[in-house]
């Protein structure tokens, strides 16, 4: 086991329950940015133009001409190809869940679970059950999917879901039945494909590419599709050509 983890997180708009509870952020609910009557967390995270291992928090919308521009290069680079069969695909063709023991990524061998190192990476007040360096029981969740603001407990799993940017199925479909056991591991628990996120928002993308799925909050489909493109050229596998065009035309291209 590692070390204790401290969490020094600075919460300049967040409601805390224990103080006041305010309209919005009041524990099991979640406002949509720019509504008015509630308050806000600031900020979605990193962009993903200065978080190419996936270790930083979240997805920041990438705002400036400048940035969109650098994301459209790194999607130029990404192949392209017809999506194959889903023959002989199952969630267990890339080990058990949020495995701590996959080699060859960051946050691996640290103690703690694959989930609860995502929690922890992009909430904000993170709350760890009580003797855990790991278990997180709360925390407030900027969801970059859908703009909202989630107030999270233990108690409400899956109201919080981790996202594989890039879907398991999808991967198979691209290559991935091809694959070492060892290689699936690590793109099913890489941090750079994972991102937790509203679970509503996580159930209606099921396997889906950007041609077919885009996060409902608009200012962050550029970055979702740059962050899909990196965990295709990082893992060497395709997109379908109308996934291309898609995350292409989120960043302007």
């Amino acid at each position: 086991m590692s070390a204790p983890r401290v969490y020094q997180v600075v919460l300049p708009a967040l409601c805390v329950a224990a103080a006041v509870a305010l309209t919005g952020c009041e524990p099991g609910t979640s406002s949509p940015e720019g509504q008015g009557g509630g308050r806000t967390v600031s900020g979605f995270g990193a962009s993903p133009l200065e978080n190419a291992d996936g270790t930083k928090p979240g997805l920041a919308p990438l705002t400036s001409e400048a940035d969109r521009a650098a994301g459209r290069k790194i999607i130029e680079q990404v192949a392209t190809k017809g999506r194959g069969p889903r023959t002989g695909y199952a969630r267990d063709e890339f080990g058990y869940a949020w495995k701590d023991s996959t080699d060859g990524i960051p946050l691996a061998r640290n103690g703690c679970d694959t989930r609860n190192d995502l929690l922890a990476r992009d909430g904000k007040d993170v709350k760890l059950r009580s003797g855990s360096d790991c278990v997180v029981v709360s925390m407030t969740l900027k969801d970059p999917y859908t703009g909202s603001t989630i107030a999270w407990r233990k108690e409400q799993a899956t109201k919080v879901q981790i996202d594989h940017v890039m879907p398991l199925s999808y991967d198979w479909q691209m290559g991935a039945a091809r694959w070492s056991d060892a290689r699936r591991q690590q793109i099913a628990n890489d941090p750079l494909n994972l991102i937790p996120v509203d679970g509503p928002a996580n159930n209606a993308k099921r396997d889906s590419g950007p041609a077919s799925w885009l996060p409902p909050y608009k200012p962050v489909r550029c970055s979702y599709a740059v962050r899909f493109a990196q965990v295709s050229l990082k893992y060497g596998l395709p997109v379908t050509a109308p996934d291309k065009t898609a995350m292409l035309e989120q960043c302007g291209g």
